[in-house]
């Protein structure tokens, strides 16, 4: 999830529908359109990532997605993958996500085959994916390696993220999955759609406007601050808040979307509010019981606020295509709530 902040917690920080065409009775991996006339439009197309290139000379007609978000982005643009990864953090009790379950069922699609995913997007089940025969591989938010994408590409046409891992921008997601597709103009109103809806939100909130924010997330050593490259972080830039300079301060860890603090230093936090992602009211009360944690001003004037569960705190780790407006009222509401106090 960025990898999903489920992940998060167990790989060491590891951590509604919009403008889609519906299509009652879908495939999986069909689209809407039929695979002919104007679906072929835009193709051949190439596209650019971290490994390289490449070229797919006519629309996929059997998408698998893998990471996180690409499965969402086509659901939105109305095309129903074969195989996406098992929702091990935020699923409904059939392992899928509440927002692409919502989705699906608009669709009239049953739910594609889940790929094994027993640790949030590290470990790639090669096999399954090679048996579900698809004819491109959609990992445009994930954390391959070179290795892994050789070897994915040897199954099928794949897409890596266009820099780094776990790092792409949901927007870019939406971008690059609507080019994979044939589904550039798609894209784009899907994207103007969601921006709008995001800045309403915000609008709506002028509490939150200028007000500086900082994201962490307790995993019982230490905290993990999200730097102003993290999805997350964006999502609340885009809700007019600001990063402010005690972010930069905090040295980043591995991928650079996030960087380790000791409780001991968690008064380096300066911001006006501190939004705090826990799994269970049980986690957020002992984050809140620690003494360098209740002793911050935002804690002792209520400056802060809660994401919690694993669907909620999924939601915006980092937002998707589908799940941004599934959770947006939700997190709006809570921060403007938490921005409030600090006039």
């Amino acid at each position: 999830m960025v990898r999903p902040v489920a992940v998060v917690v167990t790989l060491v920080v590891f951590l509604a529908g919009l403008a889609a065409c519906a299509n009652p009775g879908a495939e999986p991996g069909q689209s809407p359109e039929s695979s002919g006339g104007a679906a072929a439009e835009g193709f051949p197309v190439t596209l650019e990532h971290a490994f390289g290139e490449i070229t797919l000379d006519s629309r996929p007609e059997r998408v698998l997605t893998w990471g996180w978000g690409s499965t969402d982005a086509s659901l939105a643009l109305g095309v129903v993958p074969v195989a996406i990864p098992t929702a091990i953090y935020g699923g409904n009790e059939d392992q899928v996500l509440p927002w692409n379950a919502e989705k699906l069922a608009e669709l009239g699609a049953e739910t594609p085959t889940l790929l094994a995913n027993p640790d949030g997007g590290t470990t790639i089940p090669f096999e399954e994916i090679a048996a579900a025969a698809p004819d491109v591989i959609l990992a445009v938010y994930s954390g391959i390696t070179e290795e892994e994408y050789r070897r994915l590409s040897e199954i099928a046409p794949t897409i890596a993220y266009p820099d780094q891992p776990w790092a792409t921008a949901w927007q870019d997601v939406v971008t690059t999955v609507g080019a994979a597709l044939g589904r550039k103009a798609e894209a784009e109103t899907l994207l103007a759609d969601i921006d709008r809806a995001t800045r309403e939100a915000g609008a709506a909130h002028p509490e939150l406007a200028g007000k500086s924010v900082i994201a962490l997330f307790d995993v019982a050593e230490q905290l993990a601050v999200y730097k102003e490259i993290d999805p997350r972080v964006v999502f609340l830039t885009d809700l007019g808040m600001t990063v402010p300079p005690a972010v930069a301060d905090v040295p980043a860890v591995d991928d650079g979307f996030y960087g380790n603090l000791s409780y001991e230093k968690a008064d380096l936090l300066v911001s006006d509010v501190l939004l705090i992602y826990s799994e269970t009211e049980e986690s957020l009360q002992k984050t809140l019981d620690r003494p360098s944690i209740k002793n911050l001003p935002q804690i002792k004037s209520g400056r802060y606020t809660a994401i919690v569960g694993q669907q909620l705190v999924a939601a915006g780790s980092p937002p998707t295509a589908l799940s941004l407006t599934w959770a947006l009222d939700e997190y709006t509401t809570k921060l403007a709530a938490a921005a409030a106090r600090t006039s």
